[in-house]
Order: C-alpha cells, then structure tokens, then sequence
C-alpha cells in the first residue's frame, strides 16, 4: 500500500483497531498497529499502543520490546518525550481498567510497568497501593511501594502529589491494614499535605475510635489522635479523643489535663457536660481524687439539670450521645436512686426526642412494622430474640450472659446476636457467642445501623445488654425496631422511654423502686442472673510473696478504682485496725499512685499503719484473678456500688463476703447475690453492721469455715448457680411479655 492510500483509509483502520481494543480482539488490534508501523515506522505513538496491546494479552517482553525499539537511537530529550507520550498512554489504560472495567488486577499489572518506567512517580505509587487494596491482596506487608511513597511524601522540598488522590488512599490503607506500622507511618508522612484539615480530623477520630474500642488497641489510637494536633491543637473532637484515650491507657494525669483543657473550649452546654464527664472519668479511673471528683460531680448534676430545663431538640447524634453517657458516675457517688432516677428518666426522654428528630426515616419505618400473626392464636410459636451488646466477649457481660445461650431451647427461640463495636474484634469469647446464635453480626458504633438490621430481621423482643455503657445501644432503644423491648444485665436501666422492661429480682431492687424507672420492672421469681459456674487458674499470689504471715486473716478487695469511695475505705480501714494480725489487700494498676496513697492516707487518719496494706497488679486473665480469691479470708464489699460479676466469683470461690446493702440497683447486687446463693452472713443494713460483720468474720475462724462450706452445697442446689432454671424463668417471661403486647395491640 502506498503511502498515499494508506493516509486515505488512515481512518478507517484507526476506527477498526479502537474497535477490536474496547472488544478485547488484541489479535486483530495488534495486526492493524503491525500494519500501521510497517507503512509509517516513525509514528511512535503506534509502538506505544502495539506494546500496550501485547502487555495486555501478557506479552511483557515483547511489549518492552516494541517499546525500546521505537526509542533506539533517539536523542535524549526525543527519549524524554517519548517516554512522556508513553506513560501517558499507559496512564489511560490503568485509569479505564480500573474505573471502566473494574479490572484492578490489570490495572495494577500497567501500573507496575509505569513504576519501571518512572520508579519515584508519586501518584502512580499511589495509584498501585490502591489498586493492591481493590484486588484484597494489601495487608501492610506490601511495603515497598508504600515505603517509597513514605520516604517521598517525607522529603524536602514537599513534592507535587495529587492531594485527593493521597486523602483515597491513606482512608483505605487504614481501612485495610488498620494495625500494621506502616499505616501509622504513611499517616505521620501524610499530614504536612493536608489542605483542608476538618475532613482528615474527623476520619482519623473515627479510625481512633474503632481501634480504640473495636479492636482494644488504645495505645495506638492514642498516637494517631496525637498526630491529630498537628492539624488543630485546640478541636473539640481531638481533645475529647485524646482525654479519653489518656485515661484508657492509663496515663491518668495527661489524661485529666486534656479533660480540663477540653471542657475549658466547649461552648454548648451540652459540650461542656461531656466534657465535665471526661474530667470525672479521669479522676475516678485515677482513684483518690474524691475531693476534686465530688466538686466535678457536683457541677455535673447542676449542669444537666439546666439541660433539663432547656430541653433542647436538635442535637446531633454524637452530642444526643454523649449526654447518655454523661449519666454514668451517679451511682458511684450517692445512693440516691429517687433523685439520680428523675434525672436518669428525663435524660432518657430529652435523648429519645433527639433521636427522633434527627433519626425520623428510621424511626418511622421501624414504627411501621405490622404485628406478626400468631398462627392458631395462642399457638405456641417459634419467637425472634435479638440480643444487642458491645460487651458479649471477655467482659463481665459476656461472662455472665453465655449460660442464657448454652441453654436456650432452640425449638423455641430463634437466637440473633448484634454485637455493636465488633468489627475489628478477634475475640474468642465472642466467637463462642456467634457460634451458638442463628444469626450474628459484627457492627460498627452506629445505633441507627445497628436498628435498621433488627427491623430487617423481624426481631419479636430485643434485650440491651449495655444500656449506658456503650451508649450506641441506648440509640437502638430509643429508634425501636422490635415491639418489645427490654434491658438486662448491663450497667442499669437507661431511662429512655421505648425500653419497655427491665428485668430484676425482688432483691436487687426494693418494692419502691418503680416510682423511679421509667421501664416497666419485670421481677423474676428467684434471681435476675445465674451462672453453672466460673473456670478457675493457676493463681499467681501466694502469702509469702506478699511478707504476710501464713497465720494472719486478709481481707480482699478487687474492684475497679472507681467504686472505691472514701467512706466504705474508712469502715474497711477500722475492721482492719480492730482484728489483730490483719491484713487488708487491693489491686491497683501500676499508674494508680493517687489510688495508692488514697488507701494509706485513709489507714493513717484511722490509726492503722500502711504496713497492714498490700497492693496487688490486676491479674492477666479472668480465671487467674478468681484464681487469686483464694488468698483471702474475708473479701470486703464496696459502696455504693457493689461489686456483680466480682461479687460471683467470691461466692464460687466460696469465700465469705462482706456487703453493705442500699436502696439502688447497684447498691443490692452483692445482697440479692448472696440471698440467691443461700447465705445471709454478711449482709449489713448499716454502716455499723458492715463493720461488724468484718470484725466477726476475721475474728471467727469456724464461722469462715461454715459460710465456706456452705457456698460450696449450694453450688447443687441455689438458684443462682442454676443456669438452665433462670434461662427457663426468662423464656417464660419473654413470652408473657409477648402475649401482653399482643394483647394491648388488639385492643
């Protein structure tokens, strides 16, 4: 063909090749382009997309090939010319492979040669990091291109880098790889490129959140908040992360410092009030601040009391949140259930109406949900029970709750589990929970997630597990995607008004008590909780290690530093004064110096020498610390908040225990614990009789011995190690709750 014909169908041929590229007919492309080259062997741009042809039906060689011998012998700056038009033609592809024909494995392949081609180009580095992600084969290991981009994005002066491109990648390279160290690396490397900060501030708090809460990695999440500050020392969101964080990892000072610098630029009530909560958190998870705490407490109260009055409707879902949580430390101070209810009932109501507002679509498709038939009437049927919780794993929750699900009569009960905060959970405790549930999901924090796969699902009755702990809950509560509702086990009831139960025994709350709830009390007739028992470790304690006599009487005390309040601290102090050859003994995180020196402090002002005090670090895993109960004669209560699944454990340890005994739900659980296991030594109505019965029992030996044993007969015969009993008792209740909803809805 002369050179004449072939400009007169250039056209045609160019059309024809297009064509059978887009068709994926390589063959017949590459035939055209051989042609092509053949007539008009200096159009170079023919040889890139002949190479690129070849590259694609994998002849790599070949297409380098054809590459190089279009560059043979030009001049260097014709070479850098050529090598542009090449890249950009390569470019092209990479971009349709991955946007057009989602097919990242090419895209990825063209990418590669780009990287021979030019090795140090940034955004094509990215380009393949992304793609590495899309073909599921990124896990941080891949670390050359990164670390080349890491090494790039480090350098002086700043390099030219497509910022929204960058912004892609790091979100997914944290999505994927969230725990490797290279991740925080590209992070650090990232931030000096960030121009608009609000949007990364607000990503990266999140990815902190869930590290921190989903996958327990709180000292991570601490550096990447840190980082944050870079960006915006003084944001809101940075300081209520990092205060919280702080606190989580045990760095109590940084972290009630934060916490004040946090409440000190908050503008809203509602903000100052979480804040105020950070701060509290701080000084009580540090122990020994009560003086500072109770000042802090106090202003809370007064604040959420305005908020009260205020009443406001269009709050966010984080502040309605937030305001949740800020109820948490009320029973920890007082046992004033009649005051701390009211607040806790309109707390609950303010939370719902927000909910509402700013959750509408969700709630009202959730509202619409038409009432199951009851095939044959009262016929017995196959019930939909949802149980919803961040705390189903190696928590006390999770302890606790697996006997319900070891036991439930499957013909009966169909059984899904939504466990909030999982995503990036591996717990084998959790994994124990999906295997004996029909149906389970790992969540994220959203409630409004969360709910609309209850609704999904036909859930009959949902049961909380948290109620305030992992306030996300309280906003499935609040939006309402099961007809009935109900709490249990968790912290106490929430107050939010579409909590329909909460399930008690008549010990733990006293007949008064619904004057002050505002969900419906539903007694069982023995016990509100029952285990078949606890596994028990190596201990790891032993009397000589701790230089106390093997003759001596220790009195035991495990609990968090939260619930040590000065006041049951001194009554502890004088029955350890009062018994000779005494010992008292707590456990203490090694940063808890305040905790510390609160106790020696105490014991000095009531006479007694802090050589009668020993402090133990926390135990590595549950079964060693029931383990380590062993060690004690006499374990000695908190108020007002007792101990619950510590309090078990005593028992199942068979180990006298020393309760003082109140009028909230957190001040009665040793009592209906204890009562439930057949016991009432021990049990004190007054602050005199719990120093009474701490005198006695470190001063009777054989009545230590008979409480012992016994614990040790009820364990065949007490309701509260009759698991299979109480999830019978619950069954029953579960299905009275329905019929009554039942009911109340055909009328």
């Amino acid at each position: 063909m002369s050179y004449d014909n072939f400009l007169a169908l250039a056209t045609d041929w160019q059309e024809k090749a297009d064509q059978f590229f887009l068709k994926e007919n390589y063959a017949q492309a590459a035939i055209l382009y051989e042609q092509a080259i053949a007539e008009q062997p200096s159009q170079k741009s023919y040889y890139w997309h002949l190479g690129l042809i070849l590259l694609l039906q994998e002849q790599e060689a070949e297409a380098q090939t054809t590459w190089l011998l279009a560059m043979a012998e030009g001049e260097s700056e014709e070479v850098e010319l050529w090598t542009a038009e090449l890249l950009a033609v390569l470019e092209t592809e990479a971009e349709r492979q991955r946007l057009d024909l989602k097919n990242y494995e090419v895209g990825w392949a063209i990418r590669q040669h780009i990287r021979e081609i030019n090795p140090r180009d940034i955004n094509n580095l990215l380009h393949s990091v992304g793609l590495s992600i899309l073909r599921t084969t990124y896990r941080g290991e891949e670390s050359d291109a990164l670390g080349v981009i890491i090494e790039l994005l480090k350098s002086e002066p700043p390099i030219a880098v497509d910022s929204d491109l960058l912004l892609s990648v790091w979100k997914s390279v944290l999505d994927v790889a969230p725990f490797h160290p290279s991740s925080f690396e590209f992070t650090e490397a990232c931030f000096k490129y960030v121009k608009e900060p609000l949007p990364v501030i607000e990503a990266l708090i999140l990815f902190a959140y869930d590290i921190a809460y989903s996958g327990k990695q709180f000292h991570l999440a601490t550096r990447y908040v840190e980082l944050a500050l870079q960006l915006e020392a003084k944001h809101p969101e940075i300081l209520r992360a990092l205060a919280g964080f702080y606190q989580d990892i045990g760095d109590f000072s940084k972290g009630i410092e934060i916490a004040k610098i946090c409440y000190s630029v908050m503008e809203r009530l509602v903000d100052k009030i979480f804040a105020n909560h950070l701060l509290l958190r701080g000084l009580m998870l540090a122990g020994g601040h009560w003086e500072d705490a109770w000042s802090v407490f106090e202003e809370q109260k007064l604040m959420m009391e305005t908020l009260i009055e205020e009443c406001p409707t269009n709050l966010d879902s984080t502040a309605a949140l937030r305001l949740m949580s800020a109820l948490f430390f009320f029973p920890y101070f007082e046992d004033r259930p009649q005051e701390a209810g009211r607040i806790r009932i309109q707390i609950g109501s303010l939370f719902q109406k927000n909910v509402e507002n700013y959750a509408k679509p969700v709630v009202e498709k959730c509202r619409q949900r038409s009432l199951p038939l009851l095939q044959g009437g009262n016929q017995k049927r196959r019930y939909k029970v949802g149980y919803l919780s961040y705390c189903l794993r190696s928590h006390s929750v999770g302890w606790l709750a697996r006997w319900l699900f070891e036991h439930h009569d499957r013909d009966r009960f169909e059984i899904c589990t939504y466990l909030l905060g999982s995503k990036l959970t591996n717990d084998p405790m959790q994994q124990w929970y999906i295997g004996k549930s029909d149906k389970a999901y790992k969540l994220g924090t959203s409630g409004i997630e969360a709910a609309e796969k209850i609704y999904e699902d036909e859930i009959d009755i949902l049961i909380d597990l948290d109620s305030i702990t992992m306030n996300c809950s309280c906003e499935v509560m609040a939006i309402k995607p099961a007809p009935v509702q109900v709490s249990w086990l968790g912290w106490d009831a929430s107050g939010v008004p579409n909590a329909d139960y909460y399930i008690a025994d008549n010990y733990v709350l006293p007949e008064s008590a619904q004057d002050y709830y505002a969900e419906k009390i539903w007694r069982l007739p023995e016990t509100y909780v029952a285990v078949d028992g606890f596994e028990v470790g190596v201990p790891t304690v032993r009397r000589d290690s701790l230089d106390i006599p093997s003759d001596a009487v220790i009195y035991y005390c495990s609990q968090m530093g939260y619930k040590y309040n000065p006041n049951t601290a001194r009554l502890q102090m004088q029955i350890i004064k009062t018994v000779p050859n005494s010992y008292f003994v707590t456990k203490w995180f090694a940063e808890q110096e305040s905790l510390k020196n609160f106790f020696i402090q105490i014991a000095e002002s009531e006479g007694l020498s802090a050589d009668r005090l020993r402090f133990l670090p926390y135990a590595s895993s549950g079964a060693v610390h029931r383990a380590n109960l062993e060690i004690a004669d006499v374990v000695l209560d908190t108020y007002p908040y007792n101990g619950a699944t510590t309090t078990l454990e005593t028992l199942w340890m068979c180990i006298p225990i020393v309760t003082r005994v109140g009028e909230q739900f957190s001040a009665r659980n040793s009592y209906g614990m204890m009562m439930n296991a057949g016991i009432s030594e021990g049990i004190s109505w007054t602050d005199e009789e719990y120093v009474e019965w701490g005198i006695r029992l470190g001063k009777d030996p054989v009545l230590r011995q008979q409480i012992s044993w016994k614990l040790r007969q009820s364990r065949q015969t007490a309701p509260l190690w009759n698991g299979k009993q109480f999830t019978r008792e619950m069954e029953k209740a579960y299905e009275q709750m329905w019929q009554i909803y039942v009911e109340n809805y055909q009328q």
